[in-house]
């Protein structure tokens, strides 16, 4: 394959018995990581070759990119309040900024690592940058509600095209032996876009720069995605997958059809009064959704490339899983708006004052979500998972229990502490959700199971937030904002006790998908192989996807949302877990 990379001649010559050409020769000849060698004399081992020190820029570039994105998720919470005085529409329209964005960055992702590995994953990667910075642009400008949903559609499906290239590209650049050193790096600049992303944006609000109020929290992604565009031409190197599956747009469009279906009444339905038109919508999900199976199934059996591998769900541990992905991602769409919403619409808090009240959930995730996956799955398994939960739901009546005390008065010092045990609780969860939900998972569907858990991840996500003006209904300003609320989080204990539930049929013990994939194998698998979106992508992807933090912000931990629900080929084998790990918690 030919490479735009100036040096590709030199490294397709690289010695085969070198680590870094044999990551050439997985990736077509376009890893980047080694120069060509001289013939060594006859009984002299052959030379390492010389590393392509552009290698580190391109990493920057492809992290500054996903930072870019995970920090553009956590600023428009923090903003939204500000941003529907200043544009108006109803409270339907403020829900389809962060929804239609979530929703369509679901249906992204199912295709969008897929098309990496067809067309390059450099050509995507920069097509990513490019319409992520050209909607940013549009929504920095929007002149009305409607302008600005679309824009943040449109980011939300140019970022699926995105993002799931950064860790292939990492894949394809760098050699075996450097991985973990990279996840780990991946993983702080991760934690730290969990922790500014608020920070950042309720400073920007404060500023006011230049008297433009909230929309400079997406303009400043034009700076920052046109250098990327223009350096990630020349540094970084392209790579495609040899066997990559065809792509099944069908599938695609009638899955896309089923969530708007569902989606779009549940966001409108409350403000319309249900009218009949939403009730048909939503019950017309559901002969659209058996469609999608019966089509998915046919063409397994005609030709072996289906968007969503249906036979996994026939095991046990992994249908639960996904149910518990589902489940969990909507407790937090619920949450996390209304929470958004309780601070600066019922409490009358500025941007700065909401967005700082977050950091302790923020740093109480990163704490435990570490403690979890190093030291307490290890020895007490799912129960760690259900013990967060429980924990989850005692943060939520201890701020019940604190809201009817104090009322409208409550001060940011006296929410820190529900805020920590609902921290530590998620922490419990989302770290190691993602490998209880894979272990069971035959090794050669690793790719498509994650994939799956990846896109349900954020379709939760997304159904969440379109609920929240079903559970969330205050009939005025001020504390009928604070009393819909608390009734709103009283919800989410609701639904946090069937995450509990569910997790009963969640292996007692998970085996880490790492070391099923270390079996036999001596190492990580190559971009190639993990077609379908492994581990470690959905790991260094999760915490955009259901880490935020009261405010606005996502926390430190992670669950799965890599590259959606792609089938990778048969055989294939996952990055382990074990080296993402430092992707998910700072």
């Amino acid at each position: 394959m030919t490479s735009s990379h100036p040096s590709a001649t030199a490294r397709g010559s690289s010695s085969p018995s070198s680590p870094s050409s044999s990551s050439t020769a997985s990736t077509g000849g376009s890893s980047g990581t080694g120069a060509a060698q001289a013939t060594p004399p006859p009984g002299t081992a052959p030379a390492a070759p010389a590393a392509d020190r552009r290698r580190w820029v391109a990493l920057a570039i492809v992290m500054t990119a996903a930072f870019m994105d995970l920090v553009d998720v956590t600023i428009v919470h923090i903003a939204l309040p500000s941003i529907q005085r200043d544009l108006g529409g109803g409270f339907g329209t403020a829900q389809w900024i962060t929804a239609g964005y979530a929703l369509a960055f679901a249906a992204g992702l199912i295709t969008g690592g897929r098309l990496g590995d067809i067309y390059g994953r450099k050509r995507l990667f920069l097509a990513g940058v490019a319409g992520f910075t050209a909607a940013s642009a549009l929504c920095g400008l929007a002149t009305g509600p409607e302008m600005l949903v679309a824009a943040r559609v449109l980011q939300g499906g140019t970022a699926a095209l995105m993002v799931p290239q950064v860790l292939s590209i990492v894949h394809a650049t760098f050699p075996a032996h450097e991985r973990g050193k990279v996840f780990g790096l991946f993983g702080a600049i991760v934690g730290l876009g969990s922790v500014s992303g608020p920070l950042l944006g309720a400073l920007l609000m404060e500023g006011d720069l230049f008297g433009l109020g909230w929309r400079p929290i997406f303009l400043i992604n034009l700076p920052v995605g046109i250098a990327a565009l223009l350096l990630g031409r020349v540094f970084i190197t392209e790579s495609k997958a040899p066997r990559a599956l065809r792509l099944d747009l069908p599938g695609v469009a009638v899955a896309v059809a089923a969530m708007l279906l569902l989606m779009y009444p549940l966001t409108r339905g409350a403000e319309l009064d249900w009218p009949l038109w939403c009730l048909v919508m939503m019950a017309g999900s559901v002969p659209v959704a058996a469609a999608f199976v019966l089509y998915e199934r046919r063409r397994g059996a005609r030709d072996g490339s289906p968007l969503v591998e249906l036979s996994l769900f026939r095991v046990k541990s992994f249908a639960a899983g996904v149910a518990v992905q589902l489940t969990f991602g909507i407790a937090l769409g619920i949450f996390f708006l209304v929470w958004t919403l309780y601070m600066q619409t019922g409490l009358g808090w500025s941007p700065l004052r909401a967005g700082l009240t977050g950091v302790p959930f923020s740093l109480a995730v990163s704490v435990a979500a570490s403690v979890s996956v190093q030291v307490l799955v290890p020895r007490f398994g799912r129960r760690v998972l259900q013990a967060g939960a429980l924990t989850m739901i005692a943060g939520v009546g201890l701020y019940l229990w604190e809201a009817d005390r104090y009322g409208t008065g409550i001060e940011p010092w006296q929410m820190a502490a529900p805020l920590v045990v609902l921290g530590a609780g998620m922490g419990l969860v989302v770290a190691p959700l993602t490998d209880a939900v894979l272990s069971d998972v035959p090794r050669e569907h690793a790719g498509s199971a994650s994939g799956i858990v990846n896109s349900v991840t954020q379709l939760g996500n997304a159904l969440g937030l379109g609920l929240v003006s079903v559970v969330f209904v205050p009939t005025g300003p001020g504390r009928a904002v604070v009393d819909a609320a608390t009734g709103a989080l009283g919800w989410v204990a609701v639904v946090l006790g069937a995450v509990f539930l569910v997790m009963f049929a969640l292996p007692a013990r998970p085996r880490r998908q790492g070391e099923d994939a270390e079996e036999g194998s001596g190492g990580a698998a190559s971009p190639d192989e993990t077609a379908g979106g492994g581990s470690a992508a959905g790991a260094a992807r999760g915490a955009r996807g259901v880490g935020e933090a009261p405010g606005g912000g996502p926390g430190g931990g992670a669950g799965g949302a890599g590259r959606g629900g792609v089938t990778g080929p048969r055989g294939a084998r996952p990055e382990p877990v074990a080296a993402a790990r430092g992707a998910r918690t700072p």
